[in-house]
């Protein structure tokens, strides 16, 4: 079925001079009957619970802002304990014939929500890059990154085996199938507004689990283009539902205290993660917890430096640094950290920073004012504790509208050590601290010393080296000579405060499945 995407075309801060005057949409069905889309303001739009597109029931809306200007997009929901309710309950009734279906009926409808979103990447990747500021590429990537989810689980859905055990006794059969676990709760951060909720929507869907999803309230619009498309790829109505609203406690809460609910997958920070574990303990939820990263990337003085120093702007800098498994520390070996440093400020200061709607940029804003001054107090502790600001370090105005938007220049900050805010807390943003070190033990040693453990990476080219480094590291993730790991094939996840459970590859499916075990006589 083809996508129709239009725009919402609105004369929106006219008079500052404000380029995000067209919403390219596949929201055109969301928009309520009151919504002035065409002159005078950004859209009201809906949100889709038990296959209808409703406001919510208080009738109170919240503006969705671009991080690049400030600009209001659009108005959505802001949706409360009531609301939520409602979707529990159509997520709840829905699953009884949602889960009925043969996993390859539910592929199909799967692979349709995969073609639906490559057909409009191009488009859709517009709408993410106004709600999230990144660049255009990058955000096109990141709808092509989502739609791998629902080609790889359109055909692992049909791999979910059960077993033939062998028996005891001659008049006995023992066999073993996996289940749809129920209803799943899938709770999302803005920083992959279409990634994170594909990540958790199609495991879900092809394994038989209807879906209440509550993406940020900062970056909803991707969600529910998302939303769309699985009315369009003819998944029933009450299968997939979306609340939105800005009191996160509320909602959440009652997603974790919902005994419909059978299933919590949570991505965010640790705080958080610890917060809802707790909630849904009273309900024995099966829980999946992607929390905070403080990824080390070390750099030894065998590796290709050239090739360290791009995986590091990959790395370091994607998303304005605002991903979970982005580089944080920088670890490298004495010997060759002057030159590595050079080489990654070369890099860096060749990088253009801009509106993600403007052709060429490749850095986009933070998400909010308060990203921004956690930066700059970044930056202060670690020049008051002894390191050195080699590139960057401050705000800039790089938005051609009049100065707006929340960017920050792609910082280096040379000599820092443990103790500094910068090295023992996760960054989230365009900063990379450089700690020197002497030998592998050490670097192992200080890469170890932290309460969580998402992703890691080394550089180096030694095998023996390699083996030692990667069987060391007490991470869920490793990247070595690469500063990219990310696929739709392989688990996603951590250990220690990183969390638990796996998203990505089989593994992931199996967080939305449960096994029984029968025994017939015979």
């Amino acid at each position: 079925m083809a996508s129709k995407l239009t725009s919402i075309t609105y004369a929106a801060n006219a008079a500052s001079g404000s380029a995000r005057q067209i919403l390219p949409s596949y929201l055109l069905h969301a928009l309520t009957s009151s919504s002035n889309s065409v002159v005078g303001g950004p859209p009201s739009l809906l949100s889709l619970i038990n296959g209808q597109w409703v406001g919510a029931e208080s009738g109170r809306t919240v503006a969705v802002r671009s991080p690049a200007d400030g600009t209001v997009l659009a108005h959505v929901p802001n949706m409360t304990k009531s609301d939520t309710d409602r979707a529990i309950n159509a997520a709840s009734m829905a699953f009884p014939k949602w889960s009925a279906l043969s996993p390859f009926e539910r592929s199909a409808a799967v692979r349709r929500m995969y073609d639906l979103m490559m057909r409009s990447a191009d488009e859709v990747g517009v709408l993410l890059s106004l709600e999230s500021g990144k660049p255009q590429l990058e955000a096109v990537g990141e709808v092509k990154y989502a739609a791998d989810f629902f080609e790889w689980y359109a055909e692992e859905g049909k791999r979910s085996y059960g077993h033939v055990l062998p028996p005891q006794r001659a008049d006995r059969r023992l066999i073993t199938m996996q289940q749809p676990i129920g209803v799943a709760a899938c709770l999302t951060p803005w920083n992959f507004p279409a990634a994170m909720p594909a990540r958790k929507l199609a495991p879900a869907l092809v394994a038989g689990c209807t879906v209440v999803l509550r993406p940020s309230i900062d970056t909803p619009l991707s969600a529910l283009a998302l939303a769309r498309m699985s009315q369009e790829a003819g998944i029933p109505a009450g299968v997939v539902n979306v609340v939105l609203g800005e009191d996160h406690v509320e909602t959440a809460g009652v997603l974790c205290s919902s005994s419909l609910v059978n299933k919590l997958s949570f991505t965010g920070s640790t705080q958080v993660g610890k917060q809802l574990a707790a909630a849904c303990a009273p309900t024995l939820k099966r829980l999946s917890l992607e929390l905070g990263g403080r990824a080390p990337f070390i750099v030894f003085d065998d590796a290709d430096l050239d090739a360290a120093a791009e995986g590091a702007v990959q790395s370091k800098y994607r998303n304005a640094g605002q991903t979970c498994v982005c580089a944080n520390t920088f670890l490298i070996q004495s010997g060759i950290a002057d030159v590595f440093v050079s080489k990654l400020v070369s890099r860096i200061s060749a990088l253009k920073v801009g509106d993600g709607l403007v052709s060429g940029s490749q850095v986009g804003p933070l998400i909010s004012e308060k990203a921004i001054v956690n930066m700059e107090a970044l930056v202060s502790d670690a020049v008051a504790k002894g390191a050195v600001v080699v590139s960057g370090g401050t705000r800039i105005a790089a938005n051609v509208n009049g100065g707006k938007g929340f960017f920050f220049a792609p910082t280096v900050l040379d000599r820092c050590s443990p103790g500094m805010r910068c090295v023992d807390e996760e960054v989230f943003g365009p900063i990379a601290p450089i700690v020197r070190f002497k030998d592998d033990n050490e670097a192992i040693k200080i890469a170890n010393a932290s309460s969580v453990g998402l992703a890691a990476y080394f550089f180096t080219t030694s095998n023996q080296r390699t083996w030692k480094v990667q069987e060391a590291l007490q991470v869920g993730m490793v990247g070595v000579n690469t500063g990219l790991i990310s696929t739709a094939t392989a688990p996603f996840g951590g250990i220690k405060d990183s969390g638990y459970g796996r998203e990505g590859a089989q593994q992931g499916l199996s967080e939305y499945l449960q096994w029984k075990y029968v025994m017939q006589a015979i």
